[in-house]
């Protein structure tokens, strides 16, 4: 039987990480194959081009060039990692895929959204998760925490991260404007402690247990 594909979405902030850690372990105690994995990222050529996307080094990157690595880096991922492992019957839990790129690289761009739609449908030959989390925190409120997070850590903001609070408005109204209409996500207000948005994820996992 063919595992199943579950994404978690959301502005930069929201708790994603967090959350597919809480998804991992919970499909885990329920006996099934996981493979957690990341987007931009996932294999050694993937991260390679993620290095190359993040690094706040290359701001003289244009809109094309970014649309274009990023979805060679889906390309790559979606063969190499996430098609096989769904083939032999496992669960893929992915920090990001196709959604992203249009809210992040369309919609923040201001970029013609068809193009971006049409590429990313090439690099992934038709890939579409089976259930999607999309964890809304807004702008405000995801910075707070990133600001506070690279204070603790003594990490720095990447390149993406230090675009204009404008640019991350857009990003977030792309979100819920391409979304909303999306039968397979689930939207969960991740201005709530942790443990809220895992009961509700949960919730929802389970019914996705007993279906499959």
């Amino acid at each position: 039987m063919k595992g199943m594909f579950i994404t978690l979405e959301g502005p930069d902030g929201s708790g994603k990480t967090t959350q597919v850690k809480a998804v991992t372990a919970y499909l885990k105690e329920h006996g099934i194959e996981v493979v957690r994995t990341r987007e931009p990222g996932g294999t050694t050529i993937s991260d390679q081009i993620r290095t190359i996307i993040l690094s706040p080094a290359n701001q003289e990157m244009v809109h094309e060039t970014e649309i274009l690595l990023y979805a060679a880096s889906r390309a790559q991922h979606v063969r190499e990692k996430i098609i096989p492992a769904l083939e032999r019957g496992a669960w893929v839990v992915c920090d990001r895929f196709t959604d992203a790129s249009i809210a992040y690289q369309g919609y923040g761009m201001n970029y013609p959204l068809d193009p971006v739609i049409q590429i990313n449908r090439f690099a992934t030959g038709g890939l579409e998760p089976d259930l999607t989390f999309f964890l809304d925190v807004p702008v405000e409120i995801g910075f707070q925490r990133i600001r506070q997070r690279a204070l603790e850590t003594e990490g720095t903001l990447d390149r993406i991260e230090r675009r204009e609070e404008e640019y991350h408005q857009r990003v977030y109204a792309g979100f819920k404007e391409w979304l909303r209409t999306k039968d397979r996500v689930v939207t969960i207000d991740a201005t709530q402690n942790q443990e809220e948005v895992t009961r509700v994820i949960e919730y929802h996992l389970d019914t996705m247990i007993k279906s499959h």
